[in-house]
């Protein structure tokens, strides 16, 4: 008779990577240690760090490198932050000095009622802007310049559009207009002589026909350097501003609306020279943001190779069921081996390696692409905090938040759904009959903003307040209209939402108490009871009683 030792040693001995590509008919010895071997597999599997450090003595490197990385992308992410928010104090203050500057009369917060009323004013403020233009170098306090094409300085654009033709007669309620826009242009040059410091309107032919206008627009180009780095060991640079002041007649109401927009463009200074240690900080920072991008290469490769890991012993278990149990796995048990936490981190992973280069490239002066780098760090760095959770959930007090958010999660996106549909019928609904009557529903994401806040208990007096009483049935809609989308979803659907969120808490924490109701493949692998320090799970130390142990058979 043949050793049982001899047999199961034999049995042991074959590779796992093959453990279903055998030839005949594998006996019942070969086919209990193959599940011994994958429910010991399965079980290392969902093993914690700390669990799995113990069973085979693997240091858990990639918590390690998560905790080094946290502390890495905050820091790059304060730096960057705090670089970030001088481009843009530096924008937004020039956007208001040339407001101040090119538009007569202007103080600050009155852009949305910044207009002109008689003909005279539209004159004087194109001819204001112009001036100012030409007296640039006496009047700013920036260090403002022309742009330059070769040696000369650009000019500003000055140009009018108009309909072709218009007979307009108000009085007789009659017209007659032709809808195609036409265009009538004269440029102003930076050496334009002045009379006694300004420029008269007799210098140039320039003539509006009010009843036929439709806008002015000014547009010049300026240049300017942002200083304020050098303090902060950081090397300026230039910026361009293309100010494009625009007269608004397209209404014809008898109020011309004045804006001012500045597009700006951040470039690299063609020659600079500082004293001092601004260049070695640079590079100090970039070698900084290269061991950031190192380190969330190693995490990317760590979790892509665990991932990829969970996927194969995903199909190692699907073909296990099917072949010796003649049934297949459910769709949760499969969905168990993709871990969700390690998609999260690789994510985190791409865009943290992708801004550091967009910061890098930035700090280099070859880039400028603030806005875009913001959003890949701002969003790395969100992603990278909350993949500490789950390494809180490895706690069962912790884990709590984690367990009642992965329950409720499908329920809640039904819910949403169906609540989705409520909310849009108002949208569409105040859209159209209280956007002329309310400045708060002009627009759908007006209306969609002013409704959110409706349901947060946000600004309710001065919603019902705001409404215009032109006209009384929209007024009396108006309502109705209100107090049934407060009581509606402050009253029944928030009150829904959160009755769902707390029994789903509710049943969580019962289950917590009582035990999880197990699924097949947990019922599968709780039926190996080696534990992590049993030292039967390191690879080199099979040996041939393994099933005897960990399978438990009547």
């Amino acid at each position: 008779m043949e050793n049982p030792e001899v047999i199961v040693s034999s049995c042991s001995s074959r590779d796992d990577e093959n453990l279903y590509s055998y030839k005949g008919q594998p006996s019942i010895c070969q086919e209990l240690l193959l599940e011994d071997q994958l429910r010991r597999k399965l079980k290392f599997f969902f093993m914690n760090p700390c669990e799995k450090f113990w069973a085979r003595g693997r240091k858990p490197w990639k918590l390690g490198i998560q905790i080094l990385k946290i502390a890495m992308v905050t820091i790059q992410l304060v730096f960057f932050g705090l670089s970030n928010q001088m481009v843009v104090a530096f924008k937004e203050e020039n956007t208001v000095a040339f407001k101040h500057l090119f538009l007569k009369g202007y103080t600050d917060r009155m852009d949305d009622t910044y207009a002109v009323y008689t003909q005279v004013d539209v004159y004087d403020q194109i001819f204001f802007a112009i001036n100012q233009y030409l007296q640039l170098r006496n009047i700013s306090v920036g260090n403002h310049a022309y742009e330059k094409r070769g040696a000369e300085e650009t000019a500003m654009s000055v140009c009018q559009y108009f309909y072709k033709r218009g007979t307009i007669c108000p009085g007789n309620d009659t017209f007659d207009i032709d809808p195609e826009i036409q265009t009538e242009c004269f440029y102003v040059e930076p050496v334009q002589p002045l009379e006694n410091g300004t420029l008269r309107r007799s210098a140039f032919n320039f003539t509006l026909d009010f009843h036929r206008l439709v806008t002015v627009q000014l547009m010049f180009k300026l240049k300017a350097i942002n200083l304020q780095t050098v303090r902060h060991h950081e090397l300026p640079d230039c910026y361009d501003f293309t100010l494009t002041i625009v007269f608004d007649n397209k209404a014809h109401s008898g109020r011309i609306k004045i804006s001012l927009d500045n597009d700006i463009a951040i470039k690299e200074c063609k020659e600079w020279h500082v004293s001092g240690s601004i260049q070695k900080n640079t590079h100090y920072m970039m070698i900084f943001d290269a061991f950031v991008i190192l380190t969330c290469s190693a995490s990317l490769v760590l979790c892509t190779r665990s991932v990829i890991k969970g996927i194969r012993l995903q199909r190692e278990f699907v073909v296990f069921s099917l072949h010796h149990y003649k049934k297949e796995v459910s769709f949760s048990d499969q969905m168990e081996f993709v871990n969700g936490w390690y998609i999260m981190i690789i994510v985190s992973d791409v865009l943290t390696i992708i801004g550091s280069t967009l910061k890098m490239e930035i700090q280099a002066k070859s880039l400028t692409s603030y806005d875009v780098c913001s959003i890949l760090l701002g969003t790395s760095t969100m992603l990278v905090w909350l993949g500490v959770i789950r390494y809180l959930g490895f706690f069962q007090k912790y884990n709590l938040l984690i367990l009642t958010l992965r329950a409720a999660l499908p329920n809640v996106i039904r819910f949403c759904c169906c609540a989705a549909m409520i909310y849009l019928g108002y949208c569409f609904c105040g859209w159209i009959v209280l956007g002329p009557y309310h400045v708060k529903f002009r627009s759908l994401n007006m209306v969609s903003e002013c409704l959110f806040s409706l349901i947060n208990g946000d600004d309710m007096f001065a919603t019902f307040e705001k409404m215009q009483q032109k006209s009384y049935l929209v007024w009396l809609f108006s309502r109705i209209y209100l107090y049934s989308f407060i009581s509606l979803f402050i009253y029944m659907v928030l009150s829904l939402f959160i009755a769902l969120i707390t029994d789903t808490y509710e049943t969580v924490k019962h289950y917590q108490q009582e035990g999880f109701p197990e699924t097949e493949l947990r019922s599968f692998i709780a039926q190996c009871k080696d534990l992590p320090n049993s030292g039967r799970y390191r690879l080199e130390e099979e040996s041939p009683i393994t099933f005897f142990c960990c399978c438990k058979r009547s």
